[in-house]
Formats: structure tokens, sequence, C-alpha cells
């Protein structure tokens, strides 16, 4: 039997609708994928054979410190920074991928029974992890821009709560990006009730549209920043980070060395090298470029397909658009419509820790071209038409 606290998580349904839809012929807007024909593969395969080419070989096959790659988190800590967020090498932890970055964040600050607050909706495999914690997770609504405030300062005043997840930059399911001002007044909630923030940033190099913000933690000491290479270089790599407040820089470090001692000294070695050499901002421009064609493909197909009174977000960035359909219908009910219809999206109700919007679905257009996001709608609108949905 499984323990109690394995037993209290829920299984994601995004990954095990992934598994149900690998079929050819299936049109998935479900995963939230990077499109794999973009992947540097050249660039990858070059600095894997310059790390396991000369002296430094056998080096980069043996075990490493837990902190990571000091050349690497040199590369992550000056990319941070010219993003706004003053970073030192020390400041850094390695992650295998920033869901292991939440995880040690969990593990070091969360003890069983622990209130953690989360915008409404977030992201499923937070949620999963604050369950596996065995924390008591408290929604807070939001809104198109993000998170509300006012709604959050009554919540941190009941509930007194030791986390705030965030994902404020094209947000995970929504797309939604927290404006200036409420940033700053996150941050200084989190300052007067001495809340930690998790900011998740995996998508805030992705912009399509607009100047980009800088991220919560240049705004607070109180921020916990994860990064991520998954969304801007490749998935596979499973290579994150933790920017660390120096107070709990020893627990993390603690807690990564109970989980696996290290990330993999080899495909950390290959970033540092690829960072070295390769030009990652031409690399990121041409992805916002594909990106924001299939985004706007996505978009203007939208109101010929659903019906009236459906309602869409318009993201900045990203890889998400949150859709409402109108008449209280139920999108878990008509996904197995649409995938007889031979399309794939995933149902918003998971992704609420409170009374969920059954009504909400997600559809990624990333790893999708314009011309199969086309054919995609077209099946999706046919689908929605015959699950009987109307405005």
């Amino acid at each position: 039997m499984p323990s109690q606290r394995l037993a209290n998580v829920a299984s994601s349904p995004v990954r095990d609708l992934l598994a149900l839809i690998e079929r050819p012929e299936v049109i998935s807007f479900a995963g939230g994928l990077p499109a794999p024909e973009l992947f540097d593969v050249e660039g990858w395969r070059a600095a894997f054979d310059t790390v396991l080419s000369g002296a430094g070989a056998r080096r980069h096959l043996q075990y490493a410190p837990t902190e990571g790659d000091l050349r690497l988190r040199g590369h992550i800590a000056a990319r941070t920074t010219r993003r706004g967020l003053p970073t030192r090498a020390e400041d850094l932890l390695v992650t295998t991928g920033s869901q292991q970055g939440l995880t040690l964040v969990a593990a070091a600050l969360l003890d069983p029974g622990a209130t953690v607050v989360v915008e409404e909706p977030t992201y499923l495999a937070a949620l999963q992890c604050f369950s596996m914690a065995g924390a008591r997770i408290v929604p807070v609504p939001s809104d198109e821009q993000g998170v509300d405030p006012a709604a959050l300062a009554e919540v941190f005043e009941r509930e007194r709560p030791e986390l705030l997840y965030l994902v404020p930059t094209f947000a995970n399911p929504t797309g939604r990006t927290l404006g200036r001002a409420r940033r700053e007044r996150v941050a200084e909630l989190a300052e007067r009730y001495g809340v930690w923030i998790v900011e998740d940033d995996p998508y805030g190099e992705l912009r399509y549209r607009g100047a980009a913000l800088e991220p919560v933690a240049s705004l607070s000491e109180r921020v916990i920043y994860l990064g991520s290479l998954s969304k801007i270089g490749a998935p596979g790599l499973r290579l994150g980070w933790v920017r660390t407040p120096r107070e709990l820089r020893s627990a993390l470090v603690v807690a990564k060395q109970a989980a696996d001692l290290h990330t993999s000294t080899i495909d950390q070695a290959a970033a540092a090298e690829y960072l070295s050499v390769a030009d990652l901002d031409a690399h990121v421009r041409g992805l916002c470029a594909a990106y924001r064609e299939r985004r706007d493909t996505m978009l203007g197909l939208l109101p010929r397909v659903l019906p009236d009174g459906a309602v869409w977000s318009d993201p900045d960035g990203g890889m998400f658009v949150w859709v409402t359909l109108p008449g209280g219908v139920d999108t878990a009910r008509v996904l197995p419509v649409a995938l007889r219809h031979d399309v794939a999206f995933v149902p918003g109700a998971p992704f609420f820790a409170g009374r969920a919007e059954p009504a909400t679905l997600r559809l990624s257009f990333s790893s999708t071209s314009p011309e199969r996001i086309s054919e995609g709608m077209r099946r999706l609108g046919e689908a929605v038409l015959s699950a009987g949905v109307a405005a």
C-alpha cells in the first residue's frame, strides 16, 4: 500500500492524457511542450562532444558538488542579472528541472499541516508537490491581471501561511501576467506578513508582445526564484535552478543532498559549454517568432470555432490559452468527444485547489505548427458542437 502522504496526491491528468494521445493523427493542444523541431540539436551535440573530449572528459562523468557546476551557475547568474534580477553564482542551486526545485523548497520549508497559498487556478504539479508535503492548500482568486492583491491580503491575514506560490509571468494554465503594480503589492504583503514567495518562472523569456517585467524577486528578499532551461533549451536535459535567499541556502542544499546528491554532472557541463559558445538570445528570439505565429493562429480561429459566449485569455507570451465555455458545460465530458474527433485539450477543473470551474479548459499552442493548429481548431469546433455546447 502507498503511504498516506502519496495516497492523497492525485495523478496528473495532463501526464495521463499524454499517454492516451500518442496516435499521430491526434492533434494535441494538451501538453505544454516546446516544439521539438526548434531544438538546437547541433548545438547541444557539439557541447556534449566538447565536454566528453580532452582531459576533462572523465571529470565530467564523476560525482560533483551538490550546489552545481560553478561555470554553469556563473552563466545562469549573468543571464538572470540581465533580466533585472541581480544574481551571483553562489545564490544558485542547480536542480534536476525546476520541478525538483519546488520539491526541495517544500521539503525545506513545509511541515505537515503547513499552509500554502496558491492563485486560482494554478500549475498542476505544484498542487501535487504541496499535497505530497502534507500541506494545507488555500486558494486565492485571480482575474485577467493575475492574483488579486486585496483577496491575497485577506487570506494572509486570516490564514497566516508559510508560503505563497505564483507563476506571475505567462502563468500555467491561464497565460496571464501579473502587472508591475500588483507585483509591488504582492511583495509588500509578503514582507508585512513574513510569507515566503515561490516565483516559478519557466516561461518569462517567451514574450511575444509588450515590455518585459522585472521578476517579483527583484522587489523583495522573501522570494525564492525558480528557473529552467526546459522551455528555452530542451526539457529532456532536466536542468533548472533555485535562486536562494541566504538564510535558506543551507537547508535547500541539504534537501538536495537527500534527494539525489547532485544533478547530472555531464548535463551540467554540456549546458555550461553550450551557454559559453551558443547565442541563446538569438535562439530565444527564434522561438518567440515561431510561437507568436502559433499563438496568433489559435487566437484568430477561436471566435470562428467556439460558440457565442465563450471567452478566452489573450496571453502576451508563454504557451497557453485559457478558455471558458458557455452554458455551464463540464469540459471533462467534452474531452471524450474531442478525442473521437482526433483533437485533445486539458479540462480545467484539475487546476483548481478549491471549487473548480468545470467549464474551463487549457489549450497549448507551442508544439503545433500553424497548419496543424488550423486543422485542430476545426476539429475542436466540431467536437464542441457535437457535445451539445451552446451559448
